[in-house]
């Protein structure tokens, strides 16, 4: 259940950080602003790991294996600017349907082929459906739009 909460609380912030770094942009500069988000973000973890009872050390960070797990910093980077972009040019509503859509085709493939240390699951045509829904609910959003 606590995953559920969690889940839709990040779903809100991810809506709200993206409509906040848009306005932010339209003012800086995209970089500028994504640059200050992961700045700020730096800073709150950091205060949060004092705060928290500093679990783990900072030294275990070149400990990972494989390597290219590091790379989510770099991602969060690129996720900030398209995010500034794509509300831009569609809408905080829009844009976000997108974003999940990618999101939950991104993760189904995966866990479907047990990707990046995850749990393999076999494919499930219900799962597709439901995908399949999805999609189609994006359309209906913008239906007006496409005829």
């Amino acid at each position: 259940m606590f995953g559920m909460i969690a889940s839709v609380i990040s779903g809100i912030l991810m809506s709200l950080q993206g409509v906040f770094n848009t306005q932010v942009t339209k003012q800086t500069s995209v970089w500028i602003s994504a640059g200050f988000v992961q700045l700020t973000a730096l800073i709150v973890c950091m205060i949060a790991w004092f705060v928290t009872g500093r679990e783990g050390s900072i030294s275990g960070i070149m400990h990972v294996r494989p390597w290219y797990m590091l790379l989510g910093g770099v991602m969060g980077a690129f996720i900030t600017y398209t995010v500034i972009l794509g509300m831009n040019q569609l809408g905080p509503a829009k844009a976000v349907l997108f974003i999940i859509a990618a999101q939950l085709i991104a993760a189904y493939i995966v866990e479907l082929f047990g990707w990046f240390g995850t749990q393999k699951i076999g494919f499930d045509w219900l799962k597709l459906a439901g995908v399949a829904i999805f999609i189609t609910g994006i359309v209906v959003f913008k239906w007006k739009e496409l005829f």
